[in-house]
């Protein structure tokens, strides 16, 4: 049984010691709500789920896990038989933990790049009253609150463990040069938003200049002036762009990318295409802007710190999920 199109990016758990400068880009520069009701986290909502990002105190400075709401109780159990069948070792989340997800229940699996997955049923509704900086408020639903991109050394093993666990389908390919080094970007979907993971990686040396698990995440804002709006404040407030706003090529959305406190970056997008099965076809563009997303602040100290990790990247281990992975998925 295929679970594709139900399978949503429910949340992300985060761990960071950057509680204060969290509060002020999460809250006053994104313009999410802000939950601080349970000590020693933070939760910010998009919506009425009482969770989409979790943030707990730790050194990493890193996402450490994805949330995925499963429509109904017989798509979590056929994934979880899924899972198990290739032998890999399954969690239960306790009880503590799910509530501070805000879900019924979750079960917890090792993921690619060290980035563990947590599928859960029916989350739970926020009992404060929404508090958002977007007038026209982010855009969940059947398409989940946004999408992540990673950065890999083995992204034919990456693309085959998410086909594998959630029935991924490509939708495209982007080939863009970054810094000198040139990449190929994979896009999978699992529902209607063209792509919930992009994987990124380097076409000729196996190296990850990223540091951190994931390259960005993304939230979806309803009103073109939402995206414009926390383009300013993110200036106005001291964070770091890393792109101005522009338009991709392939799935169309405006944005803009911000540094966030822990060190990966944080898309504002609006109004990206949505898939439409009967007719899609994947394809490769070339470059990953039609206009804009033109570097902001970067100087030769980052540029350097970027290179120096992609090269001892190279001698490091790249947690894997062979199990889950298959042979992996060559490029058509």
């Amino acid at each position: 049984m295929s679970v594709f199109g139900k399978i949503h990016l429910g949340y992300l758990v985060i761990e960071t010691e950057k509680f204060a400068d969290w509060r002020r880009f999460g809250r006053d520069a994104i313009g999410m709500h802000l939950d601080e009701s349970c000590s020693d986290v933070l939760r910010f909502r998009l919506d009425d789920n009482t969770c989409r990002f979790l943030l707990r105190r730790g050194p990493a400075e890193d996402t450490t896990a994805l949330g995925w709401e499963i429509d109904g109780h017989a798509t979590f159990e056929t994934i979880q038989a899924r899972v198990r069948s290739h032998g890999v070792p399954m969690t239960e989340g306790t009880a503590e933990e799910a509530a501070l997800r805000g879900v019924e229940r979750f079960t917890r699996f090792p993921g690619p790049n060290g980035l563990a997955q947590e599928i859960y049923v029916n989350p739970r509704t926020g009992s404060e009253r929404l508090r958002l900086g977007a007038s026209g408020g982010f855009v969940t639903g059947p398409a989940g609150m946004g999408h992540v991109a990673i950065a890999t050394k083995r992204p034919h093993e990456m693309r085959g463990y998410y086909s594998t666990v959630f029935d991924a389908r490509l939708s495209d390919y982007i080939d863009e040069t970054i810094n000198g080094l040139k990449f190929k970007i994979r896009f999978l979907r699992v529902n209607e938003r063209h792509h919930t993971v992009a994987i990124a990686a380097t076409t000729r040396l196996p190296l990850n200049p990223i540091r951190t698990r994931i390259q960005h995440c993304n939230v979806q804002v309803g009103e073109l002036q939402d995206m414009t709006m926390a383009y300013h404040r993110v200036k106005d407030l001291g964070f770091d762009i890393a792109l101005s706003v522009g338009q991709h090529t392939n799935d169309k959305e405006l944005s803009f990318y911000a540094v966030s406190p822990s060190g990966f970056e944080w898309e504002v997008g609006w109004n990206p295409i949505v898939v439409d099965e009967s007719t899609w076809e994947p394809t490769t563009h070339q470059g990953i802007s039609m206009w804009g997303h033109t570097p902001e602040g970067q100087d030769i100290v980052e540029l350097l710190g970027r290179f120096k990790t992609g090269a001892q990247s190279v001698l490091h281990h790249e947690a894997t999920v062979p199990a889950l992975a298959g042979a992996g998925i060559a490029d058509d």
